[in-house]
C-alpha cells in the first residue's frame, strides 16, 4: 500500500474506533469518513462492506478475549477462571459501546472463540462449580443481557452491569440448580438470535 493508502486507512479505522465507543455500532459511514477527512469512496477503497471495517477495529479485542480465555483455563481454580473471562469480556464490553453491540451480536472470541469457551465450561462442569445443564447457548444469554445492561446504564450508571453479571453468575453455581423450564436453543435457533440482536 503507498505511504497516503496506508495513513488514510489508518485514519479511518481511528476514526470508527472513537465513533463507535461513544455511540455503537451503527455510527453511519458517512460520518466515519468525514470525520477522517476523507470521501466515502475511499473508505469503500479501504473497507468494502461494514463488517470488515468492523473486523478490523475490533481485531486487538478479539485476541484480548482469546487472551482472557487462555488465561481462565491457566488458573488454578475452575470456577475462578469462568468467572474472571466472563467479568473480562464484560469489562471490554463496558468501556466501548461498539464492542459491546460486537459482543451481544457474536457472543464469541474469535475464530477459536467457541472451542475455548467450551473448555472454560467443561472445566468448571468438572469441578463441580458450574450447573451441569449450561451450554455455550446460554454463556449468550449472560452477554446479551450485560449488553443490554451496559447500554442502558452507560450514562447514569456505569458500573451497574457488575451487579447484572454477579447476579448472573450465582445463578449458573451448582449450588442453585433447579430443573430449567425449557431446553437450550440449538445452533440454528441461537445463530437466529444473534442475527436479530
Amino acid at each position: 500500500m503507498r505511504k497516503d493508502a496506508v495513513h488514510n486507512r489508518e485514519r479511518l479505522l481511528e476514526a470508527a474506533r472513537r465513533l463507535f465507543a461513544d455511540r455503537g455500532l451503527d455510527v453511519p459511514l458517512e460520518e466515519i469518513a468525514r470525520t477522517a477527512g476523507v470521501s466515502i469512496g475511499t473508505l469503500y477503497n479501504r473497507f468494502p462492506t461494514r463488517d470488515a471495517l468492523v473486523e478490523a477495529v475490533f481485531a486487538d479485542r478479539a485476541a484480548r478475549v482469546s487472551e482472557l480465555a487462555e488465561r481462565a483455563l491457566a488458573a488454578g481454580d475452575a470456577w475462578e477462571g469462568f468467572t474472571a473471562f466472563l467479568t473480562g469480556v464484560c469489562e471490554l464490553q463496558a468501556a466501548d459501546l461498539g464492542y459491546n453491540d460486537l459482543a451481544a451480536r457474536t457472543a464469541t472470541a474469535g475464530d477459536r472463540g467457541p472451542a475455548l469457551m467450551e473448555e472454560i465450561l467443561d472445566r468448571a462442569r468438572r469441578s463441580g462449580d458450574l450447573r451441569d445443564d449450561v451450554t455455550l447457548t446460554d454463556l449468550a444469554f449472560v452477554i446479551w443481557g450485560v449488553a443490554a445492561t451496559v447500554k442502558a446504564t452507560h450514562d447514569v450508571a456505569p458500573g451497574a452491569w457488575r451487579r447484572h453479571l454477579a447476579l448472573s453468575l450465582d445463578g449458573l453455581r451448582a449450588a442453585a440448580a433447579r430443573p430449567l423450564p425449557a431446553p437450550p436453543l440449538s445452533a440454528g435457533q441461537a445463530r437466529a438470535a444473534m442475527r436479530a440482536c
